[in-house]
């Protein structure tokens, strides 16, 4: 008797189907979330991963996917909101940070609060369910399963 073929099983097609309705259900509330506060979803997205720590354009580029030059116009255009501000690295003052002010911080704060669909349903798992669903979703990113405090995903705003 053949082996199934885990890709096409029914029970991995169910699962990758909820969990794109789960991605579609997240980004859309946060689009809306973004557009409330007159930002785009990149914007937003960038502001969220500034609220946990000031970060340069390149390292942003690569958490984002994209192009450093874009990365550029999105960190312009919060800056000119006054929600972003430009920075030397202590470190290497070669090197400049993107930060975020402190406007930026209780606009990012205010994203994450207004994001229900994604805390809604984790309310109803036990904390020991969350670490399980937590680890796995590491595990199918790439990151390992340890409590290593990495924020996958952090861009989402959660």
């Amino acid at each position: 008797m053949a082996a199934r073929n885990t890709r096409t099983d029914s029970l991995t097609l169910e699962v990758v189907e909820l969990i794109g309705a789960v991605v579609a259900r997240y980004h859309e509330e946060y689009e809306q979330a973004a557009g409330r506060h007159a930002l785009t979803g990149a914007q937003a997205r960038v502001l969220g991963l500034l609220s946990l720590e000031p970060l340069p354009m390149r390292q942003l580029a690569l958490k984002l996917k994209c192009e450093p030059s874009n990365v550029t116009g999105i960190i312009d255009r919060l800056e000119a909101r006054g929600l972003v501000e430009r920075r030397p690295d202590p470190a290497d003052r070669r090197v400049k940070l993107a930060a975020p002010t402190e406007e930026g911080l209780r606009t990012a704060r205010s994203l994450r609060d207004s994001l229900d669909f994604a805390r809604e349903p984790l309310a109803g798992l036990t904390r020991d369910e969350r670490v399980s669903l937590r680890d796995m979703l590491r595990r199918m990113v790439g990151a390992g399963g340890a409590d290593d405090g990495a924020v996958v995903g952090a861009d989402v705003g959660v």
